[in-house]
């Protein structure tokens, strides 16, 4: 039996759109989600002071996003009207981040399969809990697959490479500079200049504040933050002592004394 005209697998039709929305999510500047001493911080480049890549969800819930922002910006609405009516419905504590990650990947799972053309987003839902071992965090791919991560998350761009950098700094209980500053050490090309602070979208989960968790840090409480992070930075190391041999003595006459007794 013939194959009709233009026919091509589901394998390769979903090989295609996975392909597809990895080149469009590679093509944005990474975002890094990460776990510091009090609670979770976001850290994005991002030039627009008006499209956010970072967002509130609910009292205790972030949401980070890398790809196309009108894409990624209908999920954060739609988990927000979730959030608003599970809260009010039932109760404010059956709004989790668990519950938001499984709807986010219904929804991803259900255009890639359907649709002709998949979502070019990436997104990151955590959540703060009362101490370190109950936070969350949450990475969901554009075909619905869930990540469970442990400690940080790095999505969009080149986020392997970012990942590896931040590795290298990361470790528990963070200060909040110091963990800002291993975020931006992270998102910055080795050789290259950081963005200026105009141009970082920062926010944090900060489980010590009360009812609402999230806080946005711009202006010159960002400002303040990052000369905090550049204060308590260790020095670098100094540079290797010099191990070549030292110049011969010489004598008083200016001649190189040899050490003979003529």
């Amino acid at each position: 039996m013939s194959m009709p005209f233009g026919y091509a697998s589901p394998e390769q039709i979903m090989r295609d759109r996975a392909e597809y929305a990895r080149k469009g999510i590679a093509r944005g500047r990474s975002v890094v989600v990460m776990q510091y001493a009090d609670g979770i911080l976001f850290v994005a480049p991002n030039p627009s002071k008006a499209l956010h890549k970072i967002s509130e969800i609910y009292d205790r819930i972030g949401f980070a996003a890398v790809g196309r922002y009108n894409e990624f910006e209908s999920l954060r609405l739609a988990g927000i009207r979730y959030a608003d009516i599970n809260g009010y419905t039932f109760n404010r504590n059956d709004v989790t981040g668990r519950g938001l990650a499984n709807l986010y990947a219904q929804q991803l799972g259900m255009i890639f399969t359907e649709s002709i053309k998949s979502l070019e987003v990436e997104i990151v839902v955590a959540e703060v809990g009362e101490s370190q071992s109950d936070d969350q965090i949450y990475r969901l791919t554009f075909d619905g697959s869930v990540f469970d991560e442990q400690g940080m998350a790095v999505i969009g761009g080149q986020a392997e490479a970012v990942a590896g950098r931040l590795k290298e700094r990361y470790r528990d209980n963070l200060p909040l500079p110091e963990a800002l500053e291993a975020a931006l050490v992270a998102l910055t090309e080795p050789g290259g200049e950081r963005p200026p602070t105009t141009q970082i979208e920062v926010a944090v989960l900060d489980r010590g504040r009360e009812h609402r968790k999230f806080l946005r840090l711009a202006g010159p409480r960002l400002e303040k933050l990052l000369e905090t992070a550049k204060s308590e930075t260790p020095p670098d190391k100094p540079a290797a002592e010099d191990v070549s041999l030292p110049e011969p003595p010489t004598a008083p006459d200016g001649d190189i004394d040899t050490g003979s007794a003529e």
